[in-house]
Parts: structure tokens; C-alpha cells; sequence
């Protein structure tokens, strides 16, 4: 629906959207969770981009998805900035402005997007960030532990190197976009585990998580260091890992070296079984979703979020943000059935495809 049409339907539908606001009634009163959620309200979901595969595929549908469950009559407003900050702090404003009592929010940019998040919460409209911890007065943060994802990589690539993971072993660190603040946490959670063990010997800061530019990156450093000496890659994500594979096999570097990834992507769980990559983070997105979904429903209908949200997570402009943070698990060849196969990301006959066939059937995998 173009944003014309939504405002004359909002329009039409002000005396109805006013009743139903009103019978929430006080916030924590015993019988306005189910006053409000028995008529239904508006909950907006901003994501922030669609080159990342896991936005589109899970998380929006999931979101949804729980939503319904929870809130059959409430209407889910999406919006996706397509890796814009300016776009989404536009995108943000516009469901506020459409009346949408909570948003969960993945921002782009985590410090660009605070004063929409600030005229969220002057307005009373409640925030859950979701996956990313945007500044501002947020209301309820849901993620996964992201600095310990950073050190089951940093963890996984020394496994992955075996003997060569030296002191003196080069390798090269492809680190996220410096706008997303989960990129700084990978990092430093890597950094704890390779500091002292391996030599850092190219580390690049990858705007946008673009595969395009971690292929330009790399293809650098190995004209750089030499096709020779480049023992590992660390690469943040699936969709760079995509990238710097490519590099690697452009350079005709056989066998190629570790590279790890995260996010658990198709493609990214397919070259794992393949063995171009060495392995990827599981994050069990169906919890992260339900989690936001609930957070933001009981937020709206002005219940305590106390058991969905028994942590407390801080930023550098609002302390003590209930929070959950969801584990995850290394993935390698040894264990994708267990993983997102058993966890209902994946079946098998998406992952082994007829290009994947013979590998699947080298690690039982059928």
C-alpha cells in the first residue's frame, strides 16, 4: 500500500484507532493487555537492508508471523531502508506518524537514527531494537551476545587453521560496516580470541557488508602479502565470506584457507558443506523474532516485559534497557543437521541441491 492510500485509510479510520487506544486503558491495569490486543493495533518493523539474505527471507516473515499469533487483529506496518540511514529515519517518522504504537527497529545506522528514536518515545510510541542497539530511549533490546559470536569465530578460525595458527601466520580481518555497532562487537570478540596467537597482517572496516567490497579488499591484500601468505580470513558475515571466497579462488590459491562467516545464509551453509568455507555462525532467528514480537505486544498493551526480557543491556545514551540476548552455536560440516536443519531454518533438499549432492552425501547428509 503506497503511503497515500495508508493515510486516507488512517484518515477513514481515526474514531475507530482512537477507541481501540483508549480501551488500553492504564498501563500494567489487569485487564489492558487483553482489551487492547482483543481490537488490535498498529506495530511497525524497520529492517534495515535486503542485501543480507536473512532480513527478507526470516525475520520479517517470523516477525510477522509471531505477531499474528499473539495479536491476530493488529496490523503490521513493514518498511525495509535498503541500507540507508537517511531513508529509515524518513521511514520511522512516517509510522509514527501513521499511529503505530511500537516499532521494532534493526537500525542501519545506530547513531543516526537516535533523534527518530527520541521522537518516538516523546510521542509514547515504544521501541524495541532489534538484532542492533540503536541509541536513544529505547524501550526493550533483543539480540544475540554479539562480542561472544565474535570469539566463537575468532575460536573456530584457529580450529580451523590447526598447526598454522602461529604467531607468525599472516591473516587478514574483514570486519563489518562501522555503522552497525554489532560490526564493533564481532571485532573485538575476534580480537580477543587472534590477538598473540596469529599476525594481523590486513584488517578492513567493510561498508555496507557489501560482498563487492570484501572482494576488493582482499584481492588487495593478497596483491599485497602475497598468495602465499595468507593462512586464514576472517570474514564478519556469510555474504562477505561470498566475497572473499571469490577473491581467494581468483588468485588461484588451492587449497584455500579457512575463512569463516556468520548469519547462517543458505548459500553460506552450502559452501560450509562444500568446504570452501570453513564455517558459520547458527543465530536461531525464529527466538530473536519471537522475542521482539512479544516484547513489542506487551510493551503496546502496557504489560511487564520482566520474563520476556530478564536481562539489561547498555548504550552509550540509555543505561539498563531490559534485554534478552539468544546463544548461538559454531556450525561446521559436523553438525548442520543438528543446527538449522533441526532448528527449521533449512531442509535438506534446500541445502543439497544437485550442485551440493555429492558433498552432502560425503558428511551424511541426506
Amino acid at each position: 500500500m503506497n503511503t497515500t492510500l495508508r493515510r486516507v485509510v488512517i484518515a477513514a479510520a481515526t474514531v475507530s484507532m482512537a477507541a481501540t487506544m483508549a480501551a488500553c486503558g492504564k498501563a500494567g491495569s489487569s485487564n489492558s493487555g487483553s482489551a487492547s490486543v482483543s481490537k488490535g493495533f498498529r506495530i511497525g518493523i524497520a529492517l534495515p537492508e535486503n542485501q543480507t539474505a536473512r532480513y527478507e527471507a526470516y525475520d520479517k516473515p517470523m516477525l510477522e508471523a509471531k505477531i499474528k499469533q499473539l495479536c491476530p487483529k493488529c496490523q503490521v506496518d513493514y518498511e525495509n531502508a535498503a541500507q540507508n540511514a537517511n531513508t529509515q529515519q524518513q521511514q520511522v517518522d512516517t509510522l509514527i506518524n501513521d499511529g503505530d504504537k511500537v516499532i521494532i527497529l534493526d537500525a542501519v545506522d545506530y547513531k543516526a537514527i537516535q533523534p527518530s528514536v527520541q521522537k518516538a518515545h516523546d510521542k509514547g510510541v515504544k521501541i524495541v531494537a532489534y538484532d542492533r542497539l540503536a541509541q536513544g530511549p529505547v524501550d526493550a533490546y533483543t539480540s544475540f551476545d554479539n562480542e561472544k559470536v565474535g570469539e566463537q569465530q575468532g575460536q573456530a578460525l584457529l580450529a580451523a587453521m590447526g598447526s598454522k595458527a602461529t604467531p607468525s601466520s599472516q591473516i587478514v580481518m574483514v570486519d563489518g560496516d562501522k555503522g552497525d555497532p554489532n560490526a564493533a562487537q564481532f571485532k573485538a570478540g575476534a580480537h580477543k580470541v587472534l590477538d598473540g596467537k596469529v599476525k594481523i597482517a590486513a584488517e578492513y572496516d567493510t561498508n555496507g557488508w557489501l560482498a563487492n567490497n570484501a572482494n576488493s579488499e582482499v584481492s588487495g591484500a593478497i596483491a599485497r602479502l602475497g598468495a602465499k601468505n595468507i593462512a586464514a580470513v576472517y570474514s564478519a558475515n556469510d555474504g562477505m565470506a561470498a566475497g572473499v571466497i571469490s577473491a581467494l579462488q581468483s588468485a588461484h590459491i588451492s587449497p584455500l584457507p579457512p575463512v569463516s562467516g556468520q548469519d547462517s545464509q543458505l548459500d553460506g551453509v552450502q559452501r560450509v558443506v562444500a568446504g570452501t568455507q570453513a564455517f558459520t555462525i547458527y543465530k536461531p532467528y525464529r527466538d530473536e523474532a519471537n522475542t521482539a514480537a512479544e516484547m513489542a505486544v506487551d510493551l503496546a498493551t502496557g504489560k511487564s516485559i520482566s520474563g520476556v526480557a530478564p536481562d539489561s543491556q547498555s548504550s552509550a545514551t540509555n543505561k539498563d534497557i531490559p534485554s534478552k540476548l539468544i546463544p548461538t552455536q559454531v556450525l561446521t560440516q559436523k553438525n548442520v543437521k543438528q543446527t538449522v536443519i533441526d532448528g527449521g531454518l533449512y531442509t535438506v533438499s534446500q541445502i543439497c541441491t544437485s550442485q551440493f549432492a555429492s558433498a552432502c552425501s560425503k558428511i551424511g547428509l541426506s
